[in-house]
């Protein structure tokens, strides 16, 4: 009975081991892994060999039972090998039980390079994979973020070999550069810059090649379309795991417009800081001229006292003429000074250019020399200007003299009045002018000309291209700052060699000149003062006294004051019948005097007389037409005829 027992449990076992073959060997087939999957072919041919030996085991046990019944009962008696052998069987199909169990709960064995395992390591091998998938996605979507930021940001970011061949090509570069990346991409990264701009990317080349981190500079670089544009590069090396150059990335950005703003910062700066020397010069000047006009008042004045009393001497009187020419020198140097420095009052009027011209003309004739040929050409009608003739007159002289020096062996100089249109899109304007119709002045001679260097810095205040001492570099400077205080502009045309044209451009005045204003000191004789009272306030006494010499030889009677409070009491106690006085003076301004005295005294005549009146004769530097004013130095025709008009033209206001 036992062996019958121990037949059908190999029998089963068999079965069982076969199944479990079978079940391993057909889905791994079917999935085309039996040559690949080893680790399913190898657990197929375990159970297999499991099944073979069962099977032997069975056909031994049938032989046993049905043909040798003889050795059954010997094997019997004996030593009893079919009861452990049937516990083995029993203990490999309690294995073949136990692996078909995990065989339902577990499918990996079709997985490549599967291997079993439990749930628990399943589940942690889940999550790894989890965790990775994860990381893989985010380091994805990074990448993906990087790169749609590179392509869209509006720095150029440009790859390039060690050998700097293009490999890679943003948006912002298309758009800074103007190429499409298939226009470049393996392309030397020269072809983006000129020649000199070459032999620098070599040299930083050269330098990433070595590893060399942190390169950035300012250079420019060409367009498709050939224009320059200023850019900031930063250059990094790329490399490998190993440690080695593979490449560099380049950021350029565009600075143009940043490198514009500066420059403008820069202009304003050095506007601002040339306005606040001009600012302290004008003080300077200022002082200097107030002291200085003073000086050179009493100088002409009692060279002219002089003058008078030595007819008879020859000698002296030339020496009296150098003296006057000094005096004249140093005047014109002084208002030089204060117009360019915009501390002189002004007193626009209309002015006829003609007339100007013919006026320049006339003194230059007597100056200028023989070897000049001095032209005229007036406009065929007036040309009318509103500007202080004065300083009209200066630059006409400025540019005259200059003309004559730049022709030492001899030329033409033209001096042109005329009226021209301009469309307002005129190059080389200085300051530019809207469209419209202006007066012209134009200076021209056939001299030496100008450099662009020279020409460029020519109104630069202090620049001059004369020896030293020939030249004080503010001639014009002084120019420009008239023509540009009276609305109007420059332009300046030079070609070295043959010659130099100014053309002053003016707002022109539609209606008629009044040139009362602007005509030369009568060469008549003065009225005479005929007793009349003149209180003179001058805290000079030297000038003073000159003043008064003056005023009493032409017979006015002279009050004498050093100050507005004296000339106040000086008041009070005799009366005048005019004023002269001085701008600046101790304490109260000549101009409060004489708005104190106009309150007891409402037609009181005034004349201010000052070689710098500091702003107290009003807000700005153009003086109101009502207010009388005699700069300093004066002489005595020049003071006398003053002060006749201004007690005229006050009389006239009375009976008005």
């Amino acid at each position: 009975m036992p062996d019958q027992i121990y037949l059908l449990g190999n029998l089963v076992i068999m079965a069982a081991y076969a199944a479990i073959t079978v079940a391993i060997v057909v889905p791994v087939a079917r999935a085309g892994q039996l040559r690949s999957n080893r680790l399913a072919t190898a657990t197929a041919l375990i159970f297999f060999s499991c099944a073979v030996g069962h099977g032997l085991h069975a056909v031994m046990a049938y032989r046993t039972v049905m043909q040798v019944p003889a050795a059954h009962l010997t094997h019997t008696d004996g030593t009893g090998w079919p009861w452990s052998s049937a516990l083995w069987d029993l203990f490999t199909a309690a294995v073949g039980v136990y692996y078909w169990t995990l065989r339902r709960g577990y499918g990996v064995l079709l997985g490549k390079g599967a291997i079993y395992v439990d749930p628990w390591g399943q589940r942690r091998l889940d999550e790894a994979d989890a965790r990775e998938r994860a990381a893989r996605d985010a380091a994805e979507a990074h990448r993906a973020t990087l790169a749609t930021v590179v392509e869209h940001t509006d720095d150029a970011v440009v790859g390039v070999t060690p050998e700097g061949i293009i490999t890679a090509w943003n948006g912002g570069a298309e758009r800074l550069f103007g190429y499409k990346a298939d226009e470049v991409l393996g392309r030397l990264a020269t072809m983006l810059a000129d020649e000199a701009g070459s032999g620098e990317q070599q040299d930083v080349l050269a330098r990433v090649r070595r590893g060399e981190r942190g390169i950035a500079y300012e250079t420019r670089r060409l367009r498709k379309d050939g224009t320059l544009v200023d850019v900031a590069l930063s250059i990094t090396p790329i490399k490998d795991q190993a440690g080695a150059v593979i490449g560099a990335s380049a950021v350029a950005r565009d600075v143009t417009a940043a490198k514009e703003a500066t420059e403008r910062r820069r202009a304003i700066e050095e506007r601002s800081n040339q306005a606040q020397r001009m600012e302290s010069l004008g003080k300077l000047a200022g002082g200097v001229a107030h002291d200085f006009n003073n000086i050179l008042a009493i100088i002409a004045n009692y060279t002219e006292f002089v003058a008078e009393q030595t007819t008879d001497r020859p000698d002296v009187q030339a020496d009296l003429t150098q003296v006057r020419t000094a005096v004249e020198r140093a005047t014109n140097l002084t208002r030089q000074l204060l117009t360019f420095t915009r501390a002189e009052a002004i007193q626009p009027q209309d002015v006829d250019l003609n007339a100007a011209v013919t006026e320049v003309q006339n003194m230059l004739e007597r100056t200028i020399g023989k070897h000049i040929d001095l032209i005229a050409v007036p406009s065929p009608e007036p040309v009318t200007v509103r500007a202080d003739p004065g300083q009209l007159q200066q630059v006409l002289l400025n540019l005259a003299v200059n003309a004559r020096d730049a022709m030492p062996e001899g030329g033409t100089l033209v001096l042109e009045a005329n009226c021209a249109t301009l469309d307002g899109d005129e190059v080389d304007m200085q300051p530019p002018l809207p469209a419209g119709t202006y007066a012209r002045l134009l200076v021209s001679d056939t001299g030496e000309g100008m450099s662009p260097e020279t020409a460029a810095r020519m109104f630069e205040p202090f620049y001059t291209t004369k020896p030293q001492g020939q030249g004080t570099g503010l001639g014009l400077a002084t120019v420009y700052g008239i023509v540009t205080e009276a609305g109007g502009s420059v332009n300046v045309y030079s070609e070295p060699g043959i010659g130099t044209t100014f053309r002053i451009y003016l707002p022109l005045v539609t209606t008629a000149a009044d040139t009362t204003a602007s005509s030369p000191v009568p060469a008549t004789p003065p009225p005479r003062g005929d007793g009349s009272t003149v209180l003179v306030v001058e805290d000079e006494p030297a000038l003073a006294r000159v003043t008064t010499r003056i005023l009493t030889g032409a017979g006015y009677h002279v009050l004498t004051a050093a100050d507005a409070t004296e000339a106040f009491a000086l008041y009070e106690e005799h009366g005048c019948d005019a004023l002269l006085t001085d701008v600046i003076l101790p304490g109260i301004s000549g101009r409060r005097l004489a708005e104190l005295l106009h309150e007891r005294q409402p037609g009181l005549p005034v004349l201010y007389m000052s070689g710098y009146s500091n702003g107290l004769l009003g807000t700005t530097r153009i003086l109101d037409e009502d207010i009388a004013f005699l700069e300093k130095p004066f002489t005595a025709a020049d003071l006398l005829h003053k002060l006749a008009a201004t007690r005229e033209r006050s009389r006239s206001h009375v009976r008005l």
